[in-house]
């Protein structure tokens, strides 16, 4: 085997060690609703109990739990990280700083655990012109940390996704295009099948014996990357357009599960995907495993919309926007996955460790994030 493909296969074992760590910490978001209305602003803010914990301290006797009495005694300083963190002004020089209070400390349940909730209340100097929104929550702490906003500004409402690499965005007064729109759900679809490590974990579970044939109780590599393609192409068209059904049923209000439900479905989807590469039972028709809980993985992505908020003005394009994200995500994990999988398709590696290794990691994985969502227990993501 020459370097060249000893390279590649450590890139794809790479890829897949990465969303196996992934796993282990799902990624977090905290969810800001605001509303301006010329200089009046109120709003909330919605952060984990566990983020403001590494951010700021709350278990104060170390004993894993976080208390009401334990948030209550830290309001002060949580009140006072919140407005150190969050910046807003208004009007066309940008220095026009509007002034936050922050109300009465309250909690609130997501499908993720606890969230501490900071109502937000305040005036801007003046009351016409374009708005700059500044959000940097948790980026010294974590990385993957995004701030999901749903903005209302003189009646007209937007959803911004904040990150390290875009804590300020200038929103202006004119309600956006529909171009501007689009491209918006776009982005935001395809960042979140990017940081859906379940869907990610899923999606390769089900790709990796794609290029290998399961002949005389033995993996075998397939003679043509055609073969492999088309299995390939099978899975993905299937999980798309299950979830598309699903997601769309779900954001127009048609259908709703309980959320808890849905992430414990989806875990299983999980482990069940990688058990079969482990123990083969459904081969060659694994595109149908794709569809059913593609299914549920649609209820899923309806979750992350319905945080996001979607403006009624545009409610269709929103979701087309958002769907064409996840699509282009998906296509982008593919196109990384499938030359390099085919290229290592032969060797022992891609068999014992690539496969077999990976489908074990995963289905461990899994299990532990169906215990931790069925039980409402944090075991990984403590």
């Amino acid at each position: 085997m020459n370097r060249r493909a000893l390279l590649q296969i450590v890139l794809l074992l790479a890829a897949m060690a990465g969303s196996g760590a992934a796993l282990a910490h799902k990624a977090s978001d905290a969810y800001l609703s605001l509303s301006v209305d010329g200089a009046v602003v109120s709003g909330q803010l919605d952060v984990a109990m566990r983020d403001v914990d590494v951010a700021i301290g709350l278990d104060a006797d170390d004993d894993g739990q976080i208390t009401w009495g334990e948030l209550r005694q830290r309001r002060d300083a949580l009140a006072s990280w919140a407005r150190r963190h969050l910046s807003l002004t208004r009007g066309e020089t940008g220095t026009d700083a509007c002034q936050l209070d922050v109300g009465a400390l309250q909690v609130d349940q997501h499908t993720d655990g606890s969230y501490a909730v900071l109502p937000l209340t305040g005036r801007c100097p003046v009351d016409t012109g374009a708005l700059m929104l500044g959000y940097r929550l948790l980026f010294e702490q974590d990385a993957q940390h995004r701030g999901l906003v749903r903005l209302t500004l003189d009646g007209a409402a937007r959803s911004l996704v904040f990150s390290p690499e875009r804590p300020e965005q200038r929103i202006d007064a004119t309600p956006p295009s529909v171009w501007t729109t689009l491209h918006q759900y776009v982005v935001e679809g395809v960042w979140h099948i990017w940081l859906g490590y379940d869907h990610v974990l899923f999606l390769l579970a089900l790709l990796l014996p794609a290029v290998l044939l399961w002949d005389g109780g033995r993996w075998q590599g397939v003679a043509r990357i055609g073969h492999a393609g088309r299995e390939v192409l099978a899975v993905v068209t299937a999980f798309t357009l299950a979830h598309s059904v699903t997601l769309s049923l779900a954001t127009l209000g048609w259908i709703s599960l309980p959320s808890r439900a849905v992430e414990s479905v989806i875990a299983l989807s999980v482990a069940l995907a990688a058990a079969n590469n482990l123990r083969p039972t459904v081969m060659g028709r694994r595109w149908l495993a794709a569809f059913g809980f593609g299914l549920i993985h649609g209820f899923g992505f309806a979750s992350v919309l319905a945080d996001l908020g979607l403006p009624s003005d545009a409610l269709s394009l929103s979701l087309v926007g958002f769907n064409i994200g996840v699509e282009l995500g998906q296509v982008a994990i593919v196109a990384l996955f499938l030359p390099l999988a085919f290229r290592a398709r032969d060797t022992a590696f891609y068999r014992r460790v690539v496969l077999t290794g990976g489908s074990w990691l995963t289905l461990v994985l899994a299990l532990v994030w169906l215990v931790e969502r069925v039980f409402d227990l944090r075991i990984l993501t403590a």
